[in-house]
């Protein structure tokens, strides 16, 4: 059993129901890196660009752009800062932190799959421990939403940046047990099963995102103690939060801003509530639903009822690897994420990525988080405005 020393450490980066759409075709890649889910069979495409932005401006095309300023309570990414980094030998690691990085979309889990009626989006316990070991033997390394949205990324040399997002806070996902009088993780949850996976494998990482519906109340990781304590415990491991949405909402209905502000800000105000000082920074979209053109800085920050929110990502049903956020192409607003494999197998699911995120196109890090080391001829890839004064290397 795994025992728990709770830390209150609410540094609160946070971040949701399930996405019940079909994974759309990563050829729709006309919003940023990855396809809206419309239940299409688009052509295969390069990644195309739509932006969002806190405050409308007007562009040739008459769509609005994203620029991710945060609002005022919230500190922008820290700079780069000194370390005592061990040099490489870049040609026997080839670095390219230009490449794709795998953001995997999780919902339910369950010991039997023989039980749920949902088998596109649930997982055994026993999948998801065997899938530990393959990422981790096929050199994933797991980091956090924020480091992902900051590119501070320390994974060791020549491994590759592996992000984890949990939609919908089902008890499989995370839910805690008493234990001698104490509250612990539940060795049965996706979460327990990571903890004692990082004691064989300390390197791989206790990193994700929970993306959380709160009208969901005590329903959210259903299972011993309060909302409060689950979620304390929660973040006490490194885990983070997100924005789902109150209700689970889909924006492609909303009718006005005023529905979007609802729908997310009353969503942040009862994390509030519940965990004062926590703020969610990112938000993973209800079924993959895009709110329209003209509300989608609504989408992006806002206010309801005193509880303001801004979201730095905003999270997309599927359905390839990102590119990293210093990369060109990167749109905030629309960020991919893959899915899960599940009892059954869904077209560019992970099941199909696995073998075809092939070393020549992801992300393989130098090992330093304060340089970003790319190919010769790789480095028009990198937005030298976001380097946020690291340096960018060739080889």
């Amino acid at each position: 059993m795994l025992t728990i020393a709770v830390c209150l450490l609410i540094a609160v980066s946070c971040i949701i129901g399930k996405d019940n759409e079909k994974t759309p075709s990563p050829g729709n890649l006309t919003d940023g890196n990855t396809a809206q889910a419309e239940g299409r069979e688009p052509s295969p495409a390069s990644p195309g660009q739509e932006s969002l932005s806190p405050t409308p401006t007007a562009s040739s095309d008459n769509q609005v752009s994203l620029t991710p300023t945060p609002a005022p309570d919230q500190k922008p990414s820290e700079p780069a800062q000194e370390l005592n980094i061990e040099p490489v030998d870049y040609s026997a690691i080839r670095p390219n932190e230009s490449g794709e990085i795998p953001i995997v979309m999780f919902h339910n889990f369950v010991e039997d799959l023989n039980s749920t009626n949902d088998p596109e989006f649930t997982t055994s316990f026993a999948d998801f421990e065997k899938l530990l070991e393959t990422l981790y033997n096929e050199g994933y390394r797991l980091i956090s939403m924020r480091d992902f949205i900051d590119h501070n990324i320390s994974v060791p040399a020549g491994t590759k940046p592996m992000v984890f997002t949990f939609d919908d806070g089902s008890p499989g996902q995370f839910n805690l047990i008493e234990e001698n009088g104490k509250l612990v993780v539940n060795p049965k949850s996706a979460a327990g099963i990571m903890i004692k996976f990082s004691e064989k494998h300390p390197d791989f990482g206790i990193k994700g995102i929970f993306y959380l519906n709160m009208d969901k109340e005590e329903k959210t990781f259903e299972g011993a103690g309060t909302l409060k304590e689950r979620l304390e415990i929660l973040m006490s491991y490194g885990f983070e939060v997100g924005n789902h949405s109150w209700g689970h909402f889909n924006f492609s209905q909303a009718k006005n801003r005023e529905q979007v502000y609802e729908r997310l800000g009353r969503n942040q105000k009862r994390l509030q509530e519940i965990i004062e000082g926590a703020s969610f920074y990112s938000l993973a979209l209800p079924h993959g639903g895009k709110a329209p053109e003209e509300l989608k800085d609504a989408m992006v920050q806002g206010e309801y009822e005193g509880a303001r929110y801004f979201h730095e990502t905003i999270m997309a049903v599927g359905s390839t690897p990102s590119v990293p956020s210093i990369h060109k192409d990167y749109n905030p607003g629309y960020v991919a994420r893959i899915r899960s494999q599940g009892k059954v197998e869904v077209k560019f699911d992970l099941t199909y990525w696995l073998p075809n995120m092939t070393r020549d196109r992801m992300y393989i890090s130098d090992g330093d988080p304060n340089t970003v080391v790319v190919p010769k001829g790789k480095e028009n890839l990198i937005d030298t405005g976001k380097l946020n004064g690291k340096k960018l290397i060739t080889y």
